[in-house]
């Protein structure tokens, strides 16, 4: 599979990011809004992935409470924890 077959359906992510809970919410649509483009094309393929978590385990990585198996989640989640809010 090519890297832009890889890659995840940016519309299709934006409605992904809107979990219903107002924490996940911020994050994801702040991380969406100013870093995503900026992600590598299996990066953004892992954060595709990571939008597929069930809200509660997304929650628990995002809040460091749990660290994802699949390290290039990890990666994302950490580059999402990390990004500066706008």
């Amino acid at each position: 599979m090519s890297p832009e077959e890889e890659r995840p359906d940016k519309a299709r992510l934006h409605w992904q990011c809107r979990r219903g809970m107002r924490e996940l919410d911020l994050l994801l649509e702040d991380f969406m809004a100013h870093r995503y483009d900026e992600l590598a094309a299996h990066e953004q393929a892992a954060f595709g992935r990571l939008l597929s978590c069930p809200d509660h385990l997304l929650l628990g990585y995002l809040m460091g409470r749990l660290t994802p198996s699949d390290r290039e989640i990890a990666h994302v989640v950490a580059e999402i924890r990390g990004a500066p809010a706008h």
